[in-house]
């Protein structure tokens, strides 16, 4: 099982799960998904999912899935690689009205140049990335940190003095 999330923010992922879809029709993805749509408007036809899930739940489907589709928050992607999960992360972003800013490239490049996911900037680039994960050809690097919060804590403090710098000006 494939694990898909984008979190509980306000901010609509449709061109996510629009591409899942599309994936899925392609038979690209022949394993079944579950995903965790937030506020999205796509109904997903391909696919179960459910609007939004307990954290008890969200360990649970990271635990279960064979890898993790997530958008790119810190959090998401840590809780995920913190359980060994091969991640690809996919960026929100705000030309697509899809997040506030464009801080989410800055994680995904950040993990991505450590080895720890498979980042997706545009959607084109999603199936390229699960064809990497179900063929075993990712690279990716096993994520090992005897402190889990300390890379979640530097993202978050960097993107909140960043985000403080930008409304200044």
């Amino acid at each position: 099982m494939i694990f898909v999330t984008v979190g509980s923010r306000n901010y609509p992922f449709n061109r996510l799960f629009i591409e899942l879809d599309k994936l899925c029709e392609k038979k690209i993805i022949k394993e079944k998904i579950f995903a965790q749509i937030g506020t999205s408007t796509y109904v997903p036809k391909y696919f179960e999912y459910r609007d939004f899930i307990s954290q008890e739940e969200f360990l649970d489907y990271i635990k279960k899935s064979s890898f993790v589709i997530s958008h790119g928050a810190s959090g998401s992607i840590m809780k995920a690689l913190n359980e060994g999960k091969k991640v690809i992360a996919v960026t929100r972003l705000e030309k697509y009205g899809e997040h506030i800013n464009d801080h989410q490239i800055q994680n995904n490049e950040a993990f991505a140049s450590n080895g720890y996911v498979l980042p997706v900037f545009e959607m084109e680039e999603l199936e390229d990335a699960i064809i990497k994960i179900q063929t075993g050809t990712d690279n990716l690097k096993k994520w090992e940190n005897k402190n889990p919060m300390a890379i979640v804590n530097m993202i978050d403090k960097f993107i909140e003095e960043n985000w403080n710098e930008q409304e200044k000006t």
